[in-house]
């Protein structure tokens, strides 16, 4: 019984792996503009604006965009070239 436990368990990781072609992630390969200081910043600092884009801003925008409020916060809609 156990032997055919591992044999599925098995087949199934198998069945899911990806080849290996010496590429990762669909052919984005490395390269040495990924050592930059900067770049290695953008990949601990992108995180924290994803989330306070989604935690903050995102929901502050939907409360100033309502109907009524949103000349209140002088909220106007995107595209909308009109001079007040």
């Amino acid at each position: 019984m156990k032997r055919r436990i591992a044999a599925a368990i098995t087949s199934v990781v198998l069945l899911f792996s990806v080849p290996s072609s010496g590429q990762v992630h669909g052919g984005d390969e490395f390269d040495e503009t990924q050592t930059h200081p900067l770049r290695v910043a953008a990949y601990l600092v992108h995180p924290v604006g994803f989330a306070l884009e989604w935690m903050l801003f995102r929901p502050l925008h939907y409360v100033v965009s309502r109907p009524g409020l949103d000349k209140v916060f002088g909220h106007r809609p995107h595209g909308e070239n009109r001079m007040y």
